[in-house]
């Protein structure tokens, strides 16, 4: 039994490395990739492949998951989704707001209505979160970016989210022994949690140092670690968040689109929470004094 067991943990690792190795090429060809979007192009540019994001998102958490098949209640989702990152980059003006609330409202009522109520509300309820909540949560982003100081804002939600992201995938693969959540996502383990926090507090520290000494722009180093634990409990959770949709439905991503990651909710679950907290985090505890 024993060159039997060896050989299946040699496969084991074999297809560990592999995965991880996919996993870290596509998150290298990913982050310029996000820079160029978010640094280079015009806002408005950002602002509309951030729409495309949270229209396919959209799409994957109805479609993907078959919670919900029906093409044009998906198709409002989506349309939705891409006009809350529009209207995110267009000033978050209340009235025009509270008029695309209104209108997916009535379209999704009125769908179950027309059907004569064989359309149920659970399914609507999820149709709400994909058209306007799941989107309102992702295209933080955007109004992060339009805020004044937004160009050095904006890398923020990234070190916030991807830090702890990498630091507990390591430090779980080298210590952990404690589950987490072993039901909802098995190999996350306590000791990557700690790892993740120690990482992101890190990272955040390191580009604060970065805006200080290479941007001459006046910091709070507190803040900075106070958005590292944030991020740490952030991500963890926004992650376990959507972990809980696969479990249920039965799916292993969301998609196929990011070689090693899956789809849009499998790479950006955790910005889920991390974007929202990075943006109440600079309104609130602003990282730049100046």
């Amino acid at each position: 039994m024993r060159p039997l067991q060896n050989i299946t943990g040699a496969i084991a690792d074999l297809e560990a490395y592999n995965f991880m190795k996919t996993r870290v090429l596509a998150s290298v060809a990913l982050l310029p990739l996000l820079l160029i979007v978010v640094l280079a192009l015009p806002k408005v540019w950002t602002a509309i492949l951030f729409g495309l994001a949270a229209a396919l998102a959209a799409y994957e958490m109805l479609f993907q998951t078959k919670l919900v098949q029906h093409p044009r209640l998906v198709a409002y989702a989506a349309v939705s989704a891409f006009l809350v990152s529009i209207w995110s980059f267009a000033g978050q003006n209340r009235a025009w707001g509270t008029l695309l609330v209104l209108a997916v409202f009535a379209a999704y009522f009125g769908e179950m209505m027309a059907s004569h109520v064989k359309l149920t509300f659970p399914k609507i309820a999820m149709c709400l979160v994909a058209a306007l909540i799941v989107p309102y949560l992702l295209t933080s982003l955007v109004r992060i970016h339009t805020m004044r100081l937004g160009r050095y804002y904006i890398i923020i939600p990234f070190v916030m989210a991807f830090m702890p992201d990498s630091g507990a995938y390591f430090a779980g693969r080298a210590f952990g022994k404690h589950k987490l959540a072993p039901v909802i996502s098995p190999k996350k383990t306590v000791e990557g949690v700690v790892g993740g926090a120690v990482s992101a507090i890190l990272g955040m520290l390191l580009y604060t140092f970065i805006l200080n000494a290479g941007f001459h722009l006046t910091v709070n180093y507190l803040y900075a670690i106070v958005y590292g634990i944030a991020a740490a409990c952030g991500s963890v959770f926004g992650d376990l968040c959507f972990s809980v949709i696969k479990r249920q439905t039965g799916i292993k991503d969301y998609g196929t689109l990011i070689p090693g990651h899956g789809g849009i909710l499998d790479r950006f679950d955790s910005m889920m929470v991390v974007g929202p907290l990075a943006e109440a985090l600079v309104l609130l505890l602003p990282l730049v004094v100046n």
